[in-house]
């Protein structure tokens, strides 16, 4: 049986309501071309757009996810600034990302990823759980390490993984166009499969990959047999790109 392989599109603070065309493009795109695995495209625009966008892209293989939700746990209140899982979900969104580096920098600490996460997944949202070392990390040889202190912290132990999308995306190579070996990337994959399922007894999780990946980079990232698709930055803003990326994938 194929698995399903995940094209997520992180567009980031960028877009308008004209960038419904570079979705457009993509869904002719799918239309005319088969391939022999499951695929699914989950666009993550900034949330403004999220309404007009799910209204008008009815489309089986895309769908669309928030960039981020409130970690209040209520639905609508007086809280300025502030956008709920709910609202989210009404928005005609079914993902969101949580744990991006970006995020953590900002205001994301292990108490409120874990917030985030129940919420979510309360109101019907799947996660997309981003986690990753930094360079320091990395060069002290306690990437893995980092990588568990962030799971552990972040997820419940009876959490559902049908509803969790981990992310691996190494901080070192997020817009530094580095990517990891295939050597490297194999052995933090094949330790958090063995991880997941020692502690939370999930035989098969969703493990993606983001960090720079390009038009030239997914053929290398799709030979390793863990990773089950990929959380795409600067390349996914243009549809040219992000159609090229799946051509390379599956060629």
């Amino acid at each position: 049986m194929s698995k399903t392989i995940y094209f997520i599109a992180n567009w980031k603070m960028n877009g308008n309501f004209h960038s419904i065309t570079e979705i457009e493009n993509v869904n002719n795109f799918l239309r005319k071309n088969v391939f022999s695995k499951l695929k699914k495209i989950i666009f993550c625009p900034p949330s403004n757009l999220l309404v007009s966008f799910t209204k008008k892209i009815k489309a089986k293989l895309i769908d669309f996810g928030a960039q981020d939700i409130s970690k209040i746990d209520f639905s609508h209140g007086p809280y300025t600034g502030q956008l709920s899982a709910k609202m989210i979900k009404d928005s005609g969104a079914n993902y969101v990302i949580i744990g991006h580096s970006e995020k953590r920098l900002l205001d994301e600490d292990y108490k409120t990823i874990k917030k985030k996460i129940s919420i979510a997944i309360k109101n019907k949202l799947k996660v997309i759980f981003c986690i990753g070392e930094n360079l320091s990390q990395k060069n002290k040889n306690l990437s893995f390490k980092t990588l568990k202190n962030q799971i552990t912290n972040s997820l419940d132990k009876k959490i559902d993984f049908n509803n969790l999308i981990i992310a691996y995306e190494p901080i070192w190579s997020i817009g530094t166009g580095i990517i990891p070996s295939n050597n490297y990337l194999d052995q933090i994959y094949q330790n958090l499969k063995k991880f997941l399922n020692e502690k939370y007894k999930v035989k098969y999780p969703v493990l993606i990959y983001g960090g720079s990946v390009t038009t030239d980079n997914v053929a290398i990232l799709a030979k390793n047999s863990l990773i089950s698709g990929f959380l795409i930055g600067g390349a996914s803003l243009r549809s040219k790109s992000l159609i090229k990326i799946i051509k390379n994938y599956f060629k």
